[in-house]
């Protein structure tokens, strides 16, 4: 390893594992595939458990998007998300009228 490369980030919560460097997903050690904003999600709302994000918030961080589109993109993201995390997807909470958040009870 040279000096300029850092040791690789694995973000871990509530039985899934998240390997940033090499953007694979694990839950119960079996890997899951997710697209790429599906990824991007779930590592941003991860490295920031317990902060709700609304999803005009989420549209600027994770999708890039300055100005307003369709917040139903995230909503759509979500619920893909989730069902692809099988039980383990309800780590991604819902905040009624705020947002959403990743809480895995301190896992």
């Amino acid at each position: 390893m040279t000096a300029t490369e850092e040791e690789p980030e694995i973000l871990h919560v509530a039985g899934i594992e998240i390997d940033e460097a090499r953007r694979e997903v694990r839950v119960g050690g079996s890997p899951v595939t997710l697209t790429a904003k599906e990824f991007d999600l779930l590592a941003f709302l991860t490295r920031n458990r317990t902060l709700v994000f609304s999803r005009e918030r989420l549209l600027d961080r994770v999708w890039g998007y300055e100005r307003p589109v369709d917040t139903r993109t995230v909503d759509s993201h979500v619920k893909s998300l989730r069902a692809k995390l099988g039980g383990a997807g309800a780590v991604v909470q819902t905040v009624r009228g705020v947002g959403y958040k990743v809480d895995g009870g301190g896992a």
